[in-house]
């Protein structure tokens, strides 16, 4: 365990979490795409990059919702609807991840969050509700926990995006967000544990480091920042995010083609 602590890596995950969590406790997303790029970067496997960052959130996302309970950011009622579902998403999601390469998917999930970023800038200019409204949260707290698994982020990217662009009060949206992601992300560590049986140990504690510092600060910027800036910064990011895979797909496209004609001709692929 102390060599954790003597490795220089270390602290270049704790700074990375502190401005990860920084950024998700603000504008309700960003943490779990931002540390599991920089793993990613650093040559990890996208399995064991998502597991270790879903693990990590145990922690920061706990703290999260704590401090927006405190904030009093949280509504109760999209919090218990968005649960349940967002739990089945994030396992069945680990499964998939664990047996097929997440990496296809992903850039295809981007087309639909660019989109969304292109709404939720466009709401930016209309007038925001004040508190949250009904809405069919099952399906849509499903596919963020599956897209959040495979992707190593996007619960998010796609459940807040979504509820914003709707109209619904971003400061209540994140607030609600944040705390449901605790159940996400210890539904969906659990599974990549059974699954995987490792983490990477040094980048879960410098993740959870820097997260617990930052939590308490996001939280209250997330109540005192105005809903027009708060929405218009949500949409950048949405569209930052998405851009940086969208450039894969046509790579996709071809592996997919690729594959059918070796399976009509029964040639392998090279």
């Amino acid at each position: 365990m102390f060599e954790i602590f003597a490795d220089p890596n270390l602290w270049f995950f704790a700074i990375a979490g502190f401005i990860a969590q920084l950024i998700d406790g603000t504008l309700g997303m960003a943490y779990g795409v931002s540390c599991t790029t920089l793993l990613l970067f650093l040559g990890i496997a996208p399995a064991t990059a998502s597991a270790s960052v879903h693990t990590a959130e145990l922690f920061t996302t706990a703290a999260s919702a704590f401090f927006h309970f405190k904030e009093k950011n949280i509504d109760f009622s999209f919090l218990r609807r968005l649960v349940i579902p967002g739990v089945a998403g994030g396992i069945f999601g680990a499964y998939v991840l664990s047996s097929f390469p997440g990496e296809v998917i992903k850039p295809w999930v981007s087309v639909y969050l660019l989109i969304m970023g292109g709404v939720i800038l466009w709401k930016a200019f209309r007038k925001v509700s004040g508190e949250p409204k009904e809405a069919k949260l099952g399906p849509l707290g499903f596919i963020g926990g599956f897209v959040d698994a495979v992707g190593g982020g996007g619960w998010g990217p796609v459940v807040t995006s979504t509820l914003v662009a709707s109209g619904k009060s971003p400061r209540y949206v994140i607030g609600s967000v944040n705390a449901a992601e605790f159940f996400v992300a210890l539904g969906t560590s659990t599974a990549f544990f059974v699954a995987l049986g490792s983490v990477y140990l040094t980048a879960i504690v410098g993740l959870v480091m820097g997260g617990l510092v930052a939590a308490p600060i996001a939280a209250s910027m997330c109540k005192h920042v105005k809903p027009k800036p708060m929405m218009v910064a949500v949409g950048c990011l949405i569209v930052l995010i998405s851009c940086r895979n969208i450039h894969h797909i046509p790579g996709q496209i071809a592996q997919v083609h690729s594959a059918f004609i070796a399976a009509t001709q029964g040639t392998p692929v090279q």
